[in-house]
Order: C-alpha cells, then sequence, then structure tokens
C-alpha cells in the first residue's frame, strides 16, 4: 500500500533549500498531486512551524500519503485530500503557498490549466505557487536526456510531455500570476516560482 518514489530521496533535500527561502514561516502549505506522500512527509519535517496539506486524485496514492503519514506520526502533516488539479472547487478555501512536484508532465494540459485556476483561488496576493520538474525553455539547449524522457512520457500517454516554461508564464498571466524566480536543480529540473498579482 505505501509506495516508494527512488527520485524523492534525490530531490527532496534541495527542492527544500529552495522552500526555505519562498515558504511562509507558518501557515498552511497546499501540495497539489503528492504522488507516494513521501514529499510530504519530508517537508513536514523539514518546516515543523507549517502545516503541510497532501493531496492527490488518485486512491491508490491517497492509501500511500495515510501510510507514510501514520508511520511519520508527525502532528503538522494533514490528513491527505483526493484533489483532481482540474477541479473548478477543491476542497480547501484558503492556503498560504501551494507546492506542486513533477505533475506537469504526467498529466494532460488541463491538469496545470486547473492547477493555475485552483491556486488562484485559493492564495492570497503575494502568496507563492511553486513548481519543481523538468521544463523546456526557449533560450536553452534541452538536455538530451530530458528530450528522450519527454518522448518516452508521450509514447505511454499523448496528453503528457515536458512543458514549455513560456507556456507556463502564459497560463500564469492569465490567472494573475507573475514568475518571480527561476532555479536550476539537478538532473535538469528547474523551480519555477510564481506570485499571486491579483
Amino acid at each position: 500500500m505505501k509506495r516508494h518514489a527512488p527520485a524523492t530521496a534525490r530531490n527532496s533535500e534541495p527542492i527544500a533549500e529552495v522552500l526555505a527561502r519562498e515558504l511562509p514561516a507558518e501557515g498552511l502549505v497546499l501540495e497539489i498531486a503528492s504522488g507516494s506522500g513521501e514529499h510530504a512527509v519530508f517537508m513536514a519535517r523539514r518546516f515543523p512551524h507549517i502545516s503541510w496539506q497532501p493531496s492527490d486524485p488518485d486512491i491508490d496514492a491517497l492509501a500511500s500519503i495515510a501510510e507514510w503519514a501514520k508511520e511519520a506520526g508527525l502532528d503538522t502533516l494533514e490528513p491527505p485530500l483526493q484533489i483532481d488539479a482540474r477541479a473548478p472547487d477543491w476542497p480547501v478555501e484558503r492556503a498560504d503557498a501551494v507546492v506542486c512536484i513533477n505533475m506537469t508532465h504526467i498529466s494532460p494540459w488541463e491538469a496545470t490549466e486547473g492547477l493555475f485556476a485552483g491556486a488562484a483561488r485559493v492564495l492570497a496576493v503575494n502568496a507563492p505557487l511553486i513548481l519543481y520538474g523538468p521544463y523546456f525553455e526557449d533560450e536553452v539547449e534541452p538536455a538530451p536526456s530530458n528530450l528522450a524522457f519527454d518522448e518516452s512520457l508521450k509514447a505511454r500517454n499523448p496528453q503528457w510531455g515536458i512543458r514549455k516554461v513560456a507556456d507556463m508564464d502564459a497560463i500564469a498571466a492569465r490567472t494573475g500570476f507573475e514568475r518571480t524566480f527561476r532555479v536550476e536543480m539537478p538532473a535538469n529540473n528547474l523551480i519555477l516560482i510564481y506570485c499571486r498579482t491579483a
């Protein structure tokens, strides 16, 4: 029932180092597409003054998150919620930050559109939406590994694939966000930080 994502062990600390600069000192962080739940446990342990709210649309993922959370026994790790990013309503009224790790390339584009729309509903002005994953940039030569990964994703599902930062920025602008930071991460990944402006 408890899932394990090998990449989590490699990327949790680098992601946390960026989050330490961007997350509020306290409040509620909503994680969209928490997957196995390992990131949620790591971040809840790393940021003990923040309530970490994991979520996922998948029933099996929710069970895995719950198992990891039960084992960790952290008071600030909230029970997982079933949230499909595309849904017009999320069961969270307000969050102080939204974090989404490795979702945009393994979901339909509508999920990314829903992510920004949902984040706009729950975040106050100046609150951050923080995305991690592989992205293509018009002015940067793509890594061969990312090109191969993109091909494999599209072979598995034509609706999947590594997204362009320019497309992310465009949807951000349409939903009241502005990109404030771009952080290069290990293994040809990026963290993109968007600030709610309206």
